[in-house]
């Protein structure tokens, strides 16, 4: 026990923003396992035990002084806290802007005060993604325009994004050396346990309201399972240091699976595992796009009132049925980045071990009203979307 003691003194502590989340506690651990001490800092506790050994802080990145009480004798932070990345979160247009443009500024504040002199931040693709097609891009691409992205979580990451690499070589307090700093852009992240985006897909599967597909049958999307993405952070983390030359320093990289997939393809395995039959139904995609734009409008008139859950947004339309995919190259050739071969079994375990999966259930009035809704709304979608689509295609 003293030499492990001793050897986690030699790496130093790490800390992590946004700790108690999915990912966020995984790279915890992760680390911790690694020899390293970790300090996991979020506004709420993990859902799962902490083990015993890493540290978590309950804080806000909001608040500077928050953030540069929990950098003590920290030598690299993890910025993955974010806010509005989904869902109705990203109608929250205050709340995104100030968790992750200000609380980005405060946690880069802090490392310079601090003395903190490696960060590395959690970005997203749709710092350079808006709805267009990407077909094996890479990092040299320019960031999206500002005024084109469309939602503020998009727009704010992009922000957020710049001002990190921008601080890189900043000059830390007392002459304790400058500040290296990375990007990481990873794609959608899935893996079990994942709290955000797979509950809520399963939640529509067994409420039965997945009844249809869209877009090109050939559109290809990525995304990135939560082990390699803890592989690609601790990967950035040491290309900061100086025995590697700092090569790191300054630059973004993108971060999946490497394994360009259909979107409703890629879910096609969680769909059947848990018992369901996979929709044959397919969607134009701006028939789509133009029902998530009601949806937003609806939540705009309504949501102080009844803060609902939109079924897609804008955003999610485009970034789940639109091409863009990216080289892994730089991260490999960089980073010494090589993404491991993952499957959705795992996943479709996990929601079977609580419960979920098909159950032979009654068609009951219930369901003749709910299916019969979703006709009739789908009729209404038709006829108003029909004639903005014709004179689209004149």
């Amino acid at each position: 026990r003293e030499e492990d003691g001793a050897a986690r003194m030699a790496t130093g502590t790490v800390l992590i923003t946004g700790g108690g989340g999915y990912f966020g506690f995984r790279l915890g651990c992760a680390m911790y396992e690694k020899g390293v001490d970790v300090i996991l800092f979020d506004v709420v506790k993990p859902t799962q035990a902490v083990p015993e050994g890493v540290k978590f802080v309950q804080g806000d990145v909001r608040r500077l002084s928050e953030v540069e009480e929990a950098l003590r004798d920290v030598i690299c932070v993890f910025h993955i806290a974010s806010y509005g990345m989904s869902g109705r979160e990203q109608l929250n247009r205050k709340l995104i802007e100030d968790v992750n443009v200000k609380g980005t500024e405060n946690v880069i504040q802090a490392c310079k005060t601090m003395g903190v002199s490696s960060l590395v931040y959690t970005s997203t693709y749709n710092v350079i993604f808006g709805g267009q097609i990407i077909e094996n891009g890479n990092e040299s691409l320019p960031y999206l325009p500002l005024h084109l992205h469309p939602d503020h979580y998009s727009r704010t990451k992009a922000l957020a994004e710049m001002k990190v690499l921008e601080a890189n070589g900043a000059e830390l307090r007392n002459g304790k050396g400058v500040l290296r700093t990375c990007a990481l852009r990873p794609a959608g992240i899935y893996g079990p346990g994942e709290q955000r985006h797979l509950p809520r897909i399963v939640s529509y599967i067994e409420r039965g309201l997945f009844k249809f597909v869209y877009g090109d049958p050939l559109s290809l999307v990525e995304f990135v399972h939560v082990d390699n993405l803890v592989q690609a952070h601790i990967l950035a983390s040491e290309a900061l240091k100086a025995n590697k030359g700092h090569r790191a320093a300054g630059q973004a990289y993108f971060i999946s699976d490497g394994r360009p997939v259909n979107n409703f393809e890629f879910f096609r395995p969680l769909v059947e595992g848990l018992g369901y039959k996979f929709p044959t139904l397919r969607l134009p995609l701006s028939l789509v796009y133009f029902f998530a734009f009601l949806t937003e409008a609806a939540h705009f008139l309504i949501g102080h009132i009844y803060n609902f859950q939109p079924l897609l947004t804008r955003t999610e339309v485009y970034k789940t049925g639109v091409t863009h995919y990216f080289s892994m190259e730089k991260a490999r050739k960089e980073l010494g980045y090589k993404p491991q071969q993952f499957n959705l079994n795992e996943v479709v375990e996990w929601f079977r071990c609580r419960g979920c999966g098909a159950k032979p259930r009654p068609y009951t009035m219930n369901c003749i009203l709910r299916d019969g809704g979703l006709v009739l709304l789908l009729i209404a979608l038709l006829v108003s979307w029909f004639p903005s689509a014709v004179t689209f295609s004149l």
